[in-house]
């Protein structure tokens, strides 16, 4: 006798419905990917320290450009919803008031992995390159390293590298930007 997993898929809609109907705990740490309901796992001392060192450096380094938003939601369709870490957002006098920002929006996400690194690397990387967000970092704690990933396509991004101490990296999207991979890692 086979056994048969049945999924429920959610859209955005329905996920926000269910935040205000209190599904969801105050202290939750989720986030929608692909329709499911992803558990986040918690923050710990040395991944907040690194978020807050990214922020830190991006938000010199923009000097009011663009705006640095930290594990906050962007709308990437109506079945996704992540948080990432970090994102590099175009300059909107409102701040994005009435709604979440979308890809078009976004000139940069950076994930920030401890313990989340497969995860972010074979699931939230790749989404972020099929809906189109021009630049996507992953900066792995353990490996005191930085994979850079450009050039979306609707497979996920064409283009990838790891970054190396001494270089500057510098967004296409957004060239006034340029921060030291030694400043990122310290």
């Amino acid at each position: 006798m086979s056994l048969q997993v049945l999924r429920r898929r959610f859209t955005v809609e329905q996920y926000h419905r269910m935040a205000e109907a209190g599904i969801f705990a105050d202290g939750d740490r989720v986030e929608l990917i692909e329709g499911e309901i992803i558990e986040m796992t918690p923050i710990g001392s040395r991944h907040a320290a690194w978020v807050d060192r990214l922020n830190d450096l991006l938000t010199s380094a923009i000097e009011r450009r663009a705006i640095v938003r930290v594990q906050s939601p962007i709308w990437l369709g109506s079945q996704s919803e992540p948080q990432p870490d970090l994102a590099v957002l175009r300059r909107r006098a409102d701040f994005y008031l009435d709604a979440h920002p979308q890809p078009g929006d976004v000139h940069l996400v950076i994930e920030v992995a401890d313990t989340s690194a497969d995860f972010d690397r074979a699931v939230k990387i790749p989404l972020y390159g099929r809906m189109g967000i021009p630049e996507a970092w992953l900066v792995e704690i353990a490996r005191m390293s930085i994979d850079i990933f450009r050039k979306p396509s609707p497979s996920g991004y064409r283009e990838s590298r790891q970054a190396s101490r001494g270089e500057r990296l510098t967004l296409e999207t957004l060239p006034q930007l340029s921060l030291s991979v030694d400043d990122i890692l310290g």
